[in-house]
């Protein structure tokens, strides 16, 4: 194949959360801002709505169909057959204002929430990293977070990885799968400020991390370590997410946004007023990635 496919050129607002469901074979994404999913079938090259209503920021397939839905309005299960059915808006005091989310394998929902307001400087309420068990009940796993994002597991499922896009790093913590109990909170990954900022993220199957950079025209690779392998140039600024899929998991699917996001954490120099075209690619670099998890969510 070329250096990358373009899957969709609709020049999404704001393209978001990437997830291939292995079981089926379909690509999964969303416009966040438009607030519509979308399914893409690689065999075929046809694309679909599947639902709209909810800004969806992040999401997993559930294991008893449809999907578990991090929003900007809360949580929420989608299906064919009830259509959106609402978990909770808010949880302890504070609104479900969510952003990236991911399941562990033993079907937990992980979400995070967000309240960024770059106009109150460092003052702005900190959001949570939330956990989701089978019976929908919500627990809070760690706190204080600036503007939590990508998620991700390690292959052995012994890592719990998040991005604070406002703190420009990834934090790794030590997970116990059993409990679901997570610790050792610690930085693996700081973005230094002459690049983007870190957005959505997967990792791959010899356990290395593909964070998108927003702003960075990139998704970079790192190693468990921290290291910097390989940077993959995105043909649009404002890269926003990241997922392995395809029958041998070696594709990656990367979102963009094209409605432009002025923020001051931009690199020096960064040109606003380039073309941010919102678009959906497919490349290939021959690394396999890992089998996302389903989350495993009823209510």
């Amino acid at each position: 194949m070329a250096y990358y496919d373009v899957i969709d050129d609709a020049m999404l607002r704001c393209g978001e959360c990437p997830m291939w469901d292995h079981r089926s074979g379909i690509f999964y994404w969303s416009d966040m801002l438009a607030g519509k999913l979308f399914s893409y079938d690689p065999r075929t090259g046809k694309k679909k709505v599947v639902c709209e209503g909810k800004n969806v920021s992040g999401f997993t397939m559930n294991e008893r169909g449809g999907f578990v839905c991090a929003t900007h309005q809360g949580l929420y299960l989608w299906d064919e057959a009830r259509g959106w059915t609402e978990i909770a808006t808010e949880f302890a005091g504070q609104a479900l204002h969510s952003n990236d989310a991911s399941a562990d394998a033993k079907g937990r929902f992980i979400f995070g929430t967000t309240f960024y307001d770059q106009t109150v400087g460092d003052n702005f309420e900190r959001g949570r990293l939330y956990s989701v068990d089978r019976d929908a009940r919500i627990s809070i796993i760690d706190d204080g977070w600036g503007l939590s994002n990508g998620i991700a597991f390690s292959p052995d499922n012994r890592i719990m990885y998040v991005v604070d896009t406002y703190e420009r790093v990834v934090y790794a913590y030590d997970y116990d799968l059993e409990t679901g109990r997570a610790a050792n909170k610690h930085v693996v990954v700081r973005i230094p400020d002459n690049e983007g900022i870190p957005d959505g993220m997967t990792v791959d199957a010899e356990g290395c991390l593909w964070v998108a950079q927003w702003y960075g025209y990139c998704v970079a690779r790192y190693s468990p370590a921290g290291e910097i392998l390989l940077k993959l140039h995105v043909p649009s600024g404002q890269t926003s997410s990241v997922m392995f899929g395809g029958d041998d998991l070696t594709d990656i699917y990367v979102t963009t946004a094209a409605e432009v996001v002025r923020l001051s954490a931009a690199p020096k120099g960064y040109d606003f007023d380039a073309p941010h075209n919102g678009s959906t690619f497919r490349f290939n670099k021959g690394i396999q990635g890992v089998k996302e998890h389903f989350a495993d969510v009823r209510f």
